[in-house]
């Protein structure tokens, strides 16, 4: 029992290791992508992942990291499930994922909102602080950038521009 809990964490090490395909800055442990690794009776790794969005394209690419890395630490048999529920929140992100966004230029998430939401009909104002010289005078320019999961921002202190992942 205890070579099995300490195999299941040695598991849970090698893939809390691979990094985000369109943040590497981050691991999927980082980013609270990587769920749970345990391993079965039969002796198959089982490696859960949430996506940060439904159709999130990198998600094949963490699937297939996650597997390679796991078969060359030598186990054998692999399984990845992607677990849809609860939902990804970006109160995931881990303080070192945080940390390791802003170190990049690239805003991390506030808190993400809770409870029923008020629909408005205006655009919703936020302060986002700039990542590169901590001015909160900053301007969204496009709800979307590189990938769904960010938007591109401004600073109008230092006149740069900087990417911010969003709160869900």
């Amino acid at each position: 029992m205890v070579t099995a809990l300490l195999d299941a964490r040695r598991a849970r090490s090698v893939a809390a290791q691979v990094s985000d395909p369109e943040m590497p800055m981050l691991t999927l442990a980082d980013l609270g992508v990587l769920r749970e690794v345990e391993i079965e009776a039969d002796g198959t790794v089982v490696a859960s992942l949430t996506p940060t969005y439904s159709g999130c394209p990198a998600m094949a690419e963490m699937r297939a990291e996650v597997a390679a890395r796991l078969r060359d630490a030598g186990y054998a048999r692999v399984e990845i499930r992607t677990v849809l529920n609860p939902p990804w929140t970006s109160d995931w992100i881990t303080p070192a994922g945080r940390r390791k966004l802003a170190e990049h230029g690239i805003a991390p998430p506030g808190a993400a909102p809770r409870g029923p939401l008020t629909l408005t009909l205006s655009p919703t104002r936020r302060t986002v602080p700039c990542p590169l010289c901590g001015s909160a005078d900053t301007e969204e320019t496009s709800r979307f950038a590189a990938t769904s999961c960010k938007a591109l921002w401004r600073c109008r202190a230092c006149r740069e521009p900087f990417e911010y992942v969003k709160e869900i």
